[in-house]
Formats: structure tokens, sequence, C-alpha cells
């Protein structure tokens, strides 16, 4: 039996899928956010918060593998304490439940937000921590601290391992990550920004996750991204699928920095999420690349979906879902 937390999310939706179509028996936690519908019949769908250790321990009842999945991506300061209790907290709680009930292998999905950028390093590898994380986003924050609790548990004894994925691109129904990036293309959202960072394909990230799972590799991680793009190079291919005007007004840092500041504002008057907040406008002129070689050479048989055709395939569903 396999455990998947977060199975309502981008990818524990498509993990589970996949699970399911290898023949795999899974149960799945949900709090929140319903899992699929389409699973009911087909899962066994435990409701728990990952805060909740006793409600974990019956989770993980019978549990023979474990892929975390569970976590917050936020960047506004409102949501900081939730961040650390989700994403470290939750995490912590999960490695415990599993070293006490003896899984025999605990996969961990982190983010490439929890690798350290090197200015002096063109291309960011699993090698780089950080030395001091006070200067580094939140988010940032709780997934490196989430991932000392997984390698804490592996000193302990778990037979684990961690995914870095770079941005995930896949098809949600629920506002946030991948399907705000199409939503504003499709809006015809006018600004665009210089930066630069890693992509890759939901069903790659799982993908890869379970062949990891299915190996004897363990104490390790590894960046899941396909390719490194500008930003304005992905919101030009939404855009042209899509049949609508890509971005054609550069925005600049003193622009950023004041949008952040009045968005600031407008969230603490209306306690509302601001649109952009300091951390996503540093993030929007970096140049965040990211080298994928490690998990080719550990798995020289897999291959990424090409970045274009990933970005077709998902502008079906949101075109749909859009219109």
């Amino acid at each position: 039996m396999v455990l998947v937390t977060g199975g309502s999310g981008l990818v524990g939706t498509e993990l589970i899928l996949q699970l399911l179509k290898s023949g795999k028996s899974v149960r799945a936690i949900e709090n929140t956010t319903p899992i699929k519908k389409g699973f009911a019949s087909q899962i066994e769908i435990i409701k728990a918060d990952i805060l909740d250790v006793v409600a974990l321990e019956d989770a993980m009842d019978g549990i023979t593998e474990v892929y975390h999945c569970a976590g917050l991506v936020s960047y506004d300061p409102k949501m900081k304490t939730q961040l650390f209790k989700i994403n470290t907290e939750g995490t912590a709680n999960i490695v415990n439940a599993a070293l006490n009930e003896n899984v025999s292998k605990f996969l961990f999905v982190s983010s490439v937000a929890a690798l350290k950028k090197d200015e002096n390093q063109k291309l960011i590898n699993e090698n780089l921590y950080f030395k001091d994380i006070k200067f580094e986003s939140t988010y940032a924050q709780t997934k490196y601290l989430a991932e000392l609790e997984v390698w804490r548990g592996i000193a302990e004894g778990l037979n684990a391992v961690i995914i870095n994925p770079s941005i995930i691109l896949g098809y949600s129904p629920f506002d946030g990550g991948s399907s705000e990036i199409f939503k504003s293309v499709f809006n015809e959202f006018p600004w665009f920004t210089p930066g630069s960072a890693g992509f890759v394909d939901v069903r790659d990230v799982a993908k890869a996750a379970i062949l990891l799972m299915d190996s004897n590799v363990s104490g390790e991680r590894f960046i899941v991204s396909a390719s490194n793009k500008k930003f304005k190079e992905i919101f030009s291919e939404i855009a042209a699928t899509f049949g609508k005007k890509a971005p054609y007004k550069k925005a600049s840092p003193l622009m950023a920095s004041l949008v952040w500041r009045i968005e600031k504002l407008k969230s603490n008057f209306n306690n509302s999420k601001p649109l952009v907040t300091k951390e996503t406008a540093k993030a929007a002129f970096n140049h965040s690349l990211y080298n994928n070689e490690k998990l080719l050479k550990y798995f020289p048989e897999f291959l990424y979906h090409n970045i274009d055709d990933t970005i077709k395939y998902y502008c079906r569903f949101y075109n749909e879902a859009f219109n």
C-alpha cells in the first residue's frame, strides 16, 4: 500500500494517476481541498491534517511507501506562520510517522527554491546548500528546513530520497501555481520581465518520483527540470497556443519595486492576497538556471517532455476551463 500526502495538489493528482496505472494500491491524505472525484472508487482517501500526529499514525498504518507531496506554496508575508507549520513542521511529522511505522521507502517532493543560488556558478546543482537562510524567501527557508527533517530521518534509519522540481507546468482546476501562469496569459496581461527559470511537466515530476521510489537510490536529492527558459519565451508560447496577444511591455526593476509596495498596502488595507510580493518581484528578474544532469546520469533512459509540447498539451484543458 502506497501513501500519497497532498493528494489533491498538482503533483499529488498526477502521481496518483500514474500509480494506479502501474497497478499500485493507493491511500491518499485529503485535508481541506477535495481529491479528484474520479479517484474516489479507486483509492482509499483519509481525512487528515499533517499537523495532527495521531491522524498521521493512523494514515501510515500498513503503508510500505510514502510520497510526501503536501505543502504550501506562497510568497505572501502574511502566510509566514502557515508556511513554517505546514512545510517544515508537517514534514517533520510525516518523517516521524514513517520512522515509527518502518516504511520501506520515503520520497519527499521539495523544490528548487531549497537550492542555493550561486552567482559564481552558471548552473544551479544539487550540491549547493544554504549557509545562511535568513536572506532567502520564507518559502525557500521552509522547504530547506523540511529537507533537513528528511536528512534527519535518513540519519535515523529512514530509506529516503528528495526531488527538487523547478516550475511545474500542468493542469489544475484550483487557483495558484501553474494555473496562474496560464490564466494571466489568457487574460492578455501585457507585462513581462527579463528573468529565466527552469520548467518541467508535472507528468515528468511524477514519473521521476516513481522511478526513484522503485530504485535502490537513497540518501540523495535530484533536480527535476526539463529545460531553462526565459519567462517571455514561456508566456509567448502560451499566448500563441491560446491565440492571444503575447506580453509586450518589458517591466523594469523600479516598476516592480513600486508594484509590490502598492500591492502590500492594498493587501494590508483589504486583508487580501497580494498579486505581487517583494520576493516574487525579485524572482521575476533573476536568471535561475538548473543543471538536470544528475537524474539523467542515474537513469539514462529517462526522457523529459519538450516544454513547447507541454504548453500545447495543457493549453487545451485551460482553454476549455477559461471559456
